[in-house]
């Protein structure tokens, strides 16, 4: 990379892609790195991405559908923005049913909703703690009141929060990132495997935190490395059944998870670390979701997919 020193009030340009500040007020920017996104931080988890600058993009308008999930009913925690927006979407597009559950961010959801009824699909949200199993199970009691039946499980609800030590890791911070994490999870799931029949699909949701250990995010990445655990296990246990269970592995993306985790100061050079330079937009990563999901991928079950930009190779 190719660096150079300035002050950060120099003829009056912005901070954008610092790397750090010193006691001086020097630091050091990155000329071969594109700023997409100027620091910003949100103090609320998950984040809501209405106050993202700028917006993630979550839709591709050159894809073209083939009708690969029509007459689906697919479930997606955290589908209200993010990652979860644009699979939602993807889905829509392919056909399926929609069943959004998200937490609080009530205007992102409505976005969503709204998007892909202007698509000609069909989308229901229901609001609530995934933590809770009384959510767990209205989830799963209004899909099938609903629709009748569950054929796609998307389970990419989580919260991170960045802390320079494990010293500074509450007892009750680890507790609430396992219980959004990995617990609600397995009472999802364990609730949703009742209504689904050969042929059906759950996707988790790891990241990329848990193959190469970031040292800021420790509690969250031990939910990340639970996940890929569970879902091979749990798609050796559903092989006989054809039930096919996988999972994605995200590296950096823009979504709401990030100005709500990091400090400012690191926002503009995520994704910096990437071969290719750039963090992902959620729509990059929405076409893998559907091919979990959909019958071409009927071979494939206990895989971890990575979509990272090239910066890890597993």
């Amino acid at each position: 990379m190719n660096y150079e020193y300035y002050t950060s009030n120099q003829n009056g340009q912005d901070d954008y892609g610092l790397k750090y500040i010193n006691e001086q007020g020097y630091g050091l920017i990155c000329k071969d790195y594109k700023l997409e996104f100027p620091p910003q931080h949100q103090d609320t988890q998950p984040g809501m991405e209405y106050l993202m600058k700028p917006r993630p993009i979550f839709n591709n308008p050159y894809y073209r559908a083939a009708g690969k999930l029509v007459g689906k009913v697919a479930i997606i925690t955290g589908g209200d923005s993010g990652i979860g927006r644009a699979v939602a979407v993807g889905f829509a597009k392919e056909g399926a049913t929609i069943v959004i559950a998200y937490y609080n961010e009530h205007k992102d959801a409505e976005e969503t909703k709204n998007f892909i009824e202007r698509l000609g699909g069909t989308c229901i949200l229901l609001s609530g703690d995934i933590k809770e199993t009384s959510f767990c199970d209205k989830i799963v009691e209004e899909t099938i009141k609903q629709f009748g039946k569950i054929d796609i499980l998307v389970n990419n609800a989580a919260v991170q929060y960045q802390q320079k030590s494990l010293l500074d890791i509450t007892d009750d911070q680890f507790d609430l990132t396992m219980k959004t994490n990995i617990y609600s999870m397995f009472y999802l799931t364990k609730r949703a495997l009742k209504h689904m029949l050969p042929g059906t699909s759950i996707i988790n949701v790891t990241s990329i935190t848990t193959f190469r250990g970031e040292p800021e995010l420790i509690d969250y990445v031990t939910t990340k490395g639970a996940i890929v655990g569970f879902t091979r296990a749990l798609a050796t246990n559903l092989a006989d059944k054809n039930i096919r269970v996988n999972a994605v592995s995200p590296g950096v993306f823009w979504t709401p998870l990030q100005p709500a985790c990091w400090e400012a100061e690191k926002i503009p050079t995520l994704g910096s670390n990437a071969p290719m330079g750039r963090a992902g937009h959620p729509y990059e990563i929405a076409p893998l979701f559907i091919y979990l999901a959909s019958d071409d991928s009927s071979y494939v079950t206990g895989q971890v997919m990575h979509i990272n930009g090239g910066e890890y190779k597993g």
